[in-house]
């Protein structure tokens, strides 16, 4: 059964008896708080509470600020299964359009993001989805992804929902680009390997062959994920009473903005 969250820098102690904070080390100057804002967008399960809230639902509150920031003349919303659904969920719910499966996971094929090559991982894209042609063929669709990090799996998806008859294929994706590498434990490609930093990147509905690619902001990102805890400080100090320092987040690999100072 879900308790609470251990703290930042909280030493807790769990017996049979009760569970017990020995000691919490306070942040330096009264620094705020640098939770991991990419754990909201793509690592953690969408069941999770981080913060006093579910995971699923700031994925949700991200496809309804990207469509504010990004709508667009389609028939239909959809996504690649299965980690951006609830962003595509409240894309589709804030522009007023359906939410359609167009793709279905073959549950037989292995992660294709460690395959050794770009190539098998593009093969591997291709054998892991089936296509639901029939939701989809002579429209114009919206394809809602979590990130994009290095493009070269998304190609693929597209290419296969234009051969099986899609009109139109926009891509929103419910994350800002990834520019920096992470320095906190996240294994994030080397620079040169993100698209946002190749050249490509500045055509990029091109290089991955859709009508259009639009990223959330930076500030939407942040918005979505602090609104739900800056309204319950609001309206009940107490509930966060525990929580130690100001409110923050880590967005060093969308900004190069660390919260530590590198020593190199």
């Amino acid at each position: 059964r879900y308790y609470r969250e251990v703290l930042p820098g909280e030493i807790v102690k769990i017996s049979r008896h009760d569970v017990q904070t020995l000691d919490v080390v306070r942040r330096l100057e009264g620094d705020p708080s640098a939770f991991c804002i990419f754990e909201y967008v793509y690592f953690a399960r969408p069941d999770s509470i981080f913060e006093g809230q579910m995971v699923y639902s700031v994925r949700r509150r991200c496809g309804q600020q990207l469509a504010i920031e990004a709508p667009v003349e389609a028939d239909l919303v959809s996504t690649v299964p299965e980690s951006a659904t609830p962003a595509a969920l409240g894309y589709a719910q804030k522009c007023g359009l359906p939410y359609v499966e167009v793709l279905c996971k073959n549950r037989y094929v292995g992660r294709t993001f460690i395959q050794p090559n770009m190539r098998l991982r593009q093969l591997g894209v291709a054998k892991k989805f089936g296509v639901l042609s029939d939701n989809f063929k002579g429209k114009r669709v919206v394809i809602i992804d979590d990130s994009i990090v290095r493009g070269n799996t998304i190609s693929p998806i597209i290419k296969l929902l234009r051969e099986s008859g899609a009109k139109e294929v926009h891509i929103r994706v419910a994350s800002p680009p990834i520019r920096f590498p992470c320095y906190m434990g996240i294994n994030i490609p080397t620079k040169e390997e993100l698209i946002a930093n190749r050249p490509e990147f500045h055509d990029l509905a091109n290089y991955i062959g859709a009508d259009s690619v639009v990223y959330l902001s930076v500030e939407g990102l942040v918005s979505s994920v602090q609104e739900s805890i800056k309204a319950r400080q609001e309206n009940n100090p107490k509930t966060h009473k525990s929580f130690i320092g100001k409110l923050g987040h880590c967005t060093a690999c969308l900004t190069g903005d660390y919260p530590v100072e590198l020593e190199w």
